[in-house]
């Protein structure tokens, strides 16, 4: 990663998360409770990945997923 924004965040140990098929049909797959596609995508990424997702948006909890804020 070339820039300042880049390098700072992999200095902190974050990593990219790419979109992968397995996502595209978990967030396919997820129950209707939340209509914004980039929001599902976001959801099922959490749920296989094992991750928690940071956002104010608490529809995301009735996925189960953990959610910091």
């Amino acid at each position: 990663m070339s820039n300042n924004l880049g390098h700072s965040i992999h200095m902190l140990g974050f990593k990219l998360l790419a979109i992968e098929f397995r996502h595209g049909e978990a967030a396919g797959a997820l129950p209707c409770l939340h209509r914004d596609p980039f929001d599902r995508m976001l959801i099922a990424q959490a749920m296989l990945e094992n991750l928690t997702l940071v956002s104010n948006e608490r529809l995301f909890d009735s996925y189960g997923v953990r959610r910091l804020w």
